[in-house]
């Protein structure tokens, strides 16, 4: 059925990484696109400016990312326990993400993408079993041969269609201010000078890891979050928030000692650290943070996201390849298919590595980063993506125990390990 000027081959809810990304994608391939945006233009995004906008070249590269969405090139990735640091050289790249979402939401437009602001998708549009479109703004309904749910952990769609379940108690919580100020290459610490470093010190962020994004002259990114997971539970002091915890980081850590908060830049958000179960049904994608797609390790989600944006449009491009089109079930379900291949491959042994890391004690951060030190570059990396050898090579006898907790967690949270 056709619904005249409220029609469209795809409606995506949610203008961040992934919804902005497939929509960029599907307007380059002349499809009518339908981009909806919860914030109101003049705003955008002020309520959901939630990224440290860490991420490394090939996010920048594949997808033609532009050098003024970027405000500082680093050279090394930073790991820090409470008494010890490994530097790791890596280029990466610290986003200004409000400016990175702008230009998603601007070259899809040029693309030929429609943009709806202050259009809060809030249910699906149904006709008996059919997905047909998507109700939004308290009422107000557009309608699509394909609908995607790119409004990350929110989810109205997803989880109305029975698609997603995230679970809260493996919600990461973050909160970030950037300051100036800061002495990045303090004694007693490592330099930290074009680098991204992330902290593992249950006394700061239990259950997670804190944050210094370099960002240019003497100015960063700083911040904590932990997971509502088992180590957290075991670590926290009672009554303390994660914005207790980022000011009690401040006030302790020289390097901070005559650094000031840069005014409006603070940026909070939350997202899921489980493994996902099923992102499609007939008509229908979720992406980006409402499957979840964030890198369960090191919280990245900027390239992953991206990443399962284009995964979507490939899938929604070979739906409407035939003369008759079939969005049914199995065609989107090609979509998952490439999640697992390409967008996030080993995502639950990377979510084994993930729960074994924030399980283990302060001291054994110290003892990790001396193995790293010795660990082959090669197998540093496999562990990062999960191959069972790279893993094992960061592990040691004493570890047993814990990972006979983090399987237990895995089991826990209903999904094979594999």
């Amino acid at each position: 059925m056709n619904h005249g000027d409220d029609q469209y081959e795809v409606v995506i809810a949610g203008a961040g990484p992934a919804g902005g990304q497939c929509a960029r994608e599907l307007a380059a391939r002349d499809y009518d696109v339908l981009l909806l945006e919860a914030e109101p233009e003049e705003d955008f995004p002020r309520g959901s400016n939630k990224s440290t906008g860490g991420t490394f070249p090939p996010a920048l590269s594949s997808f033609g990312l532009p050098d003024d969405v970027v405000m500082h090139y680093t050279d090394d990735v930073v790991l820090e326990s409470p008494n010890d640091h490994y530097v790791h050289p890596r280029p990466g790249a610290v986003l200004e993400f409000a400016e990175f979402k702008r230009f998603l939401v601007r070259d899809a437009r040029e693309r030929g993408a429609e943009v709806r602001f202050g259009a809060r998708a809030n249910a699906p549009v149904m006709e008996g079993d059919e997905l047909v479109g998507v109700r939004h703004s308290g009422g107000e309904e557009v309608y699509a041969d394909v609908v995607v749910d790119a409004t990350g952990p929110a989810a109205p769609l997803a989880k109305k269609l029975g698609v997603v379940d995230l679970e809260r108690e493996r919600q990461a919580i973050g909160i970030e201010y950037e300051l100036d100020g800061i002495d990045l290459d303090c004694a007693g610490y490592a330099d930290l000078t074009d680098a991204m470093m992330l902290r593992l010190d249950h006394d700061l962020a239990p259950g997670g890891y804190s944050w210094i994004f370099h960002t240019g002259a003497d100015t960063a990114k700083v911040g904590v979050c932990y997971v509502q997971n088992d180590a957290h539970r075991g670590y926290a002091r009672e009554g303390m928030t994660v914005d207790d915890y980022l000011q009690y980081w401040l006030d302790r850590d020289p390097r901070f000692e005559d650094a000031e908060r840069i005014a409006g830049k603070q940026h909070r958000g939350s997202a899921h650290i489980q493994p996902p179960g099923r992102m499609s049904t007939d008509s229908f994608l979720a992406i980006g943070d409402t499957v979840p797609t964030i890198d369960p390790l090191w919280g990245e989600g900027i390239h992953v996201c991206m990443k399962s944006g284009r995964a979507a449009a490939a899938t929604i491009d070979r739906a409407f390849i035939p003369d008759e089109r079939d969005t049914g079930a199995e065609n989107m379900a090609v979509y998952d298919h490439l999640w697992h291949e390409d967008v996030a491959p080993k995502m639950h042994r990377r979510l084994l590595l993930s729960n074994l890391v924030y399980l283990a004690s302060n001291e054994r951060y110290d003892e990790f980063m001396r193995d790293l030190r010795r660990t082959d570059e090669d197998l540093l990396a496999g562990a990062t993506r999960g191959t069972v050898r790279g893993i094992v090579s960061l592990l040691r006898l004493e570890d047993l125990s814990l990972v006979g907790r983090a399987l237990k967690e895995q089991f826990e949270q209903r999904r094979p390990f594999c």
